[in-house]
């Protein structure tokens, strides 16, 4: 009898052992979904002429807009639960109350990948899809601001899509939000955080993505980098995993220059992780920085780092699935300031 049990012991131990290795080995392959390719061709139309640079309810966002939905329905993502269809409509008059810009009625646009055992717990990963239009006749493209986000949700969802279709999980729920009137102030984040789908108690952090498509000055000779903005503020557990994640996984050198609380940039409070995060949900943006075609009409695709862009993109999807496949939530144990 004795030597049944250790037999069986040692089957499980193996068998534990095997699943380990190959839940490591599922990230890993997942992430190799996410290419240079991929990202540049859907890049190459978000940041086309054709959608006059994406200013906030304007039809060339609207344009961009349904490229979107028509990569997820393509890829057999759907909207949410709960939801109409994968629109968020947002009023003119919610865009306009605070500084009265004559903006058009928006959208934020959303899909989501329902979790396998906690599908109440959600996982936010946001990107704003609009620009700033057309001034004295020329497009501001917004390749990298956030043309280069947008398309990383796009690959993200598809990966995390691919791995629930083979079993893979995620745990919890993966809501990928394309958020609208950042430029214009963060009004699409906002507008969600105060009309959430899914309840903000529920939400178990936001990963956020804002210009990770190039370098900036302090960075000139190597774009293996990324800027990592408020992972420490509200939760030890979310820093854990920034850290060890990309330790394990995508090797960049992360910068903490403007994590500082007094940086004078004030990037903290300056995209749309904070309409989540000043509602106590543990959020990271990531972000590679300002460069000289910065709200200028020279932010085009052709100048955007596929290689680095695709890595960026790796990193923030292998933050979101450590976050999605561990066993408890995120702790909040930080107050935020």
């Amino acid at each position: 009898m004795k030597k049944i049990i250790l037999a069986l012991s040692l089957l499980l131990l193996v068998s534990c052992g095997a699943k380990k290795q190959n839940t490591s080995k599922s990230l890993t392959d997942y992430m190799g979904l996410i290419t240079e390719t991929n990202l540049k061709t859907n890049l190459s139309v978000i940041a086309s002429d054709e959608m006059e640079g994406r200013e906030t309810g304007s039809e060339g966002q609207k344009k961009a807009g349904r490229y979107l939905i028509e990569q997820y329905k393509n890829s057999g993502i759907p909207f949410p639960k709960g939801a109409k269809s994968y629109y968020q409509p947002i009023p003119a008059a919610y865009l306009n109350a605070k500084y009265k810009e004559n903006l058009s009625d928006s959208e934020n646009i959303w899909a989501f990948i329902e979790g396998s055992e906690k599908p109440e717990e959600i996982v936010v990963v946001s990107a704003h899809y609009d620009h700033v239009g057309v001034k004295d006749g020329k497009v501001y493209n917004g390749a990298d601001d956030d043309g280069s986000g947008t398309v990383a949700l796009v690959e993200i969802a598809k990966a995390f899509q691919k791995a629930k279709k083979e079993g893979h999980g995620p745990k919890r729920s993966i809501l990928i939000l394309h958020v609208t009137g950042e430029e214009h102030g963060l009004h699409g984040s906002r507008y969600y955080s105060e009309n959430p789908l899914f309840p903000l108690a529920n939400t178990v952090a936001d990963v956020n993505i804002d210009m990770i498509g190039r370098h900036d000055e302090f960075h000139k000779d190597s774009s293996k980098y990324i800027y990592l903005i408020g992972s420490d503020y509200l939760s030890s557990d979310l820093h854990q995993i920034c850290e060890e994640t990309n330790q394990k996984y995508a090797k960049l050198s992360i910068d903490y220059k403007y994590n500082d609380r007094n940086d004078p940039n004030r990037f903290y409070y300056r995209s749309d992780h904070y309409n989540f995060a000043k509602n106590g949900i543990p959020s990271v943006f990531l972000f590679s920085g300002t460069h000289e075609d910065y709200h200028q009409p020279g932010d085009d695709v052709e100048k955007i780092e596929f290689d680095a862009l695709a890595q960026r993109t790796k990193l923030a999807f292998s933050i979101a699935w450590e976050i999605a496949n561990r066993d408890k939530r995120l702790i909040v144990d930080k107050d935020g300031k």
